[in-house]
């Protein structure tokens, strides 16, 4: 038997079609043809009934289907490792991690540590912070970087870093010497207040606000790079976590507003496992090592 009769085989399954397959494969029709025969010879049944131009399953077709599935993953998991193992690469850690984290810190740390522990190859998935815990329990991650704490009694779950929060507006191009302050008040109630780019303070913090300034328009923006270039085009303002607008506010692009009347939250950063194996417990220690 051999695979790239399975791969016909599982690409036709899926089209019910073989001039489809056969497109999709880059391979002649009669080839589809080929090889469907040789593997129905090969396993003594009958794959496809064929209907004109369609195709559709046999009753053991359909049963063989979820075999011929396996076996092409363990194939491709087989040229995977190899792969790896030809590159120089001895161990592989997979990364889920959240816009807002791979936003900030993460390319600087990957930088570094790759440079540092080159037989490790790293994949990143980004996932949003509400399913990476999912992800994590599902073993899809190796480890996951979340905003959100996790509670599950299956998963690890640990405190990386704390991040103070700050209310940010675009600069106004006024000395920051010799200019007055900005006014909280009339910032919030002059702007529009961009809310939810963060998943886990913005829901207490907004009724705070509300009852505070019950005037405030707010508008919801789900990414903080997004609510960024709201701010320094001056559609609105915002409270975000200090490490997401370092960089602007060093280069003037966003100005810091003292907030005396609003209790500001922090914005917490949590590593998620469910296995604290050597390649976890590495990583972590690495990263720990890093300003956030």
């Amino acid at each position: 038997m051999e695979f790239q009769w399975l791969n016909t085989f599982v690409t036709a399954a899926d089209c019910g079609n073989f001039r489809r397959t056969a497109e999709l494969l880059y391979i002649s029709q009669p080839s589809v043809t080929v090889h469907i025969k040789q593997l129905e010879k090969e396993l003594g049944i009958l794959l496809f009934h064929r209907e004109g131009r369609k195709i559709k399953l046999t009753e053991e077709g359909t049963r063989y289907l979820i075999h011929a599935k396996k076996l092409l993953e363990v194939y491709q998991h087989g040229l995977e490792d190899l792969n790896t193992f030809t590159q120089g690469y001895t161990r592989k850690l997979t990364l889920g991690i959240s816009p807002l984290i791979a936003d900030t810190i993460l390319p600087y740390v990957l930088k570094s540590y790759t440079k540092q522990y080159p037989e490790v190859e790293i994949s990143v998935k980004i996932i949003e912070s509400v399913e990476i815990e999912q992800a994590v329990l599902r073993e899809e991650v190796d480890l996951g970087l979340s905003c959100l704490n996790s509670i599950n009694q299956s998963l690890i779950c640990k405190l990386l870093a704390k991040d103070s929060v700050i209310l940010v507006a675009p600069h106004d191009g006024r000395d920051s010497e010799s200019a007055p302050p900005l006014d909280e008040e009339e910032l919030l109630t002059s702007h529009y207040l961009l809310t939810h780019n963060h998943p886990g303070y913005w829901d207490l913090l907004a009724r705070v606000v509300k009852s505070k300034y019950p005037s405030v328009r707010m508008m919801k923006v789900s990414q903080v790079h997004i609510t960024k270039r709201f701010i320094i085009e001056g559609l609105g303002v915002s409270f975000l976590p200090t490490s997401t607008v370092r960089r602007e506010l060093l280069e003037g692009k966003l100005i810091e507003v003292h907030c005396e009347s609003i209790n500001l939250p922090e914005a917490n950063t949590y590593a998620i496992m469910k296995y604290e194996h050597s390649k976890q417990k590495e990583f972590l220690k690495y990263i720990s090592n890093f300003r956030w």
